[in-house]
């Protein structure tokens, strides 16, 4: 029988990256967290955790946490349906890519009670591996599956403009959007996952898209993308709901008119999981139909 403190501290260290951070959020000294780390790892007889900056968890300890986070979302399950346990909120840990967290994600959580959410921020493309490794217990992912032990509910696609300053049109662009022209603008990239202005060149020059195909400056936030364009620092593929009012206001202009890139987006979630995110997935549903595409 494993431990349930001891796992807790496997998965505080690893999700906060240090001991110190650990024995804060689970208000204890570090050295407890220490040895309950070094006894969790006598019982499995291999290493745990990687100590370094930050600690990060090996496959075996990537189990158990997985197997962590399935008892303590069981556990809340029983406890929701026996009022005298009195469950605490649950803390469920989830992937969520940074343009629906912008747009519409926050919401959907809103309207759900009970719960507490740490949310890994990433790219739709690889949003899927977090589930994947068990580091999370639902994903929102442009990746339909299957995957094992999960369901996929598909959720409607997430429309993206190519949008700029009238500014940086005329400076780019003066004699519209061609392949040489969009080998010298500066574009923005989100991360070293981020494939959507690629996906939107290769759509408009023919030729195949390949990584780091526009020169780029890299900044890891959609409020920033807007920003960015707004101010002429560059052009990007930005969601429709974030640029609606500048390109009515004629503060953005797309590159091409009328020529969006449409992403269609998953919520995946283990099986194990699914009674306890019930109220989320239904959220998650009535949110992306109302402002996600519908096939």
């Amino acid at each position: 029988m494993l431990d349930p403190a001891q796992l807790a501290a496997l998965a505080a260290v690893h999700r906060r990256g240090s001991f110190d951070l650990a024995a804060a959020d689970l208000r204890v000294t570090p050295s407890a967290v220490s040895q309950r780390i070094k006894a969790l790892e006598d019982v499995a007889g291999t290493l745990l955790i990687r100590r370094g900056q930050p600690c990060t968890a090996t496959a075996a300890g990537l189990r158990l946490i997985r197997h962590h986070d399935e008892i303590a979302l069981l556990e809340h399950t029983v406890a929701a349906d026996l009022p005298g346990l009195a469950p605490g909120p649950a803390t469920l840990r989830i992937a969520v890519n940074a343009d629906s967290l912008a747009t519409w994600v926050i919401p959907a959580l809103a309207a759900t009670e009970g719960f507490l959410f740490d949310l890994v921020i990433d790219d739709q493309d690889v949003s899927q591996a977090w589930l994947k490794r068990g580091e999370v217990v639902a994903a929102i992912t442009a990746h339909p599956g299957p995957l094992q032990g999960c369901d996929t509910i598909p959720l409607g696609a997430l429309r993206y403009r190519a949008t700029a300053s009238p500014a940086y049109i005329a400076r780019w662009f003066p004699t519209g959007v061609t392949p040489q022209a969009l080998a010298q603008a500066p574009a923005l990239t989100f991360s070293d996952h981020d494939r959507l202005q690629d996906l939107w060149v290769a759509g408009q020059t023919g030729t195949k898209s390949r990584r780091a195909s526009v020169p780029s400056h890299r900044m890891a936030s959609s409020q920033a993308f807007v920003d960015a364009c707004l101010t002429g620092l560059g052009w990007s593929l930005n969601p429709e709901p974030l640029v609606e009012r500048h390109l009515a206001s004629g503060a953005l202009v797309e590159l091409v008119a009328d020529m969006p890139l449409d992403v269609a987006l998953h919520w995946q979630f283990t099986r194990l999981a699914a009674p306890t995110l019930q109220p989320v997935t239904t959220a998650i549903r009535a949110t992306a139909r109302a402002i996600l595409r519908q096939s």
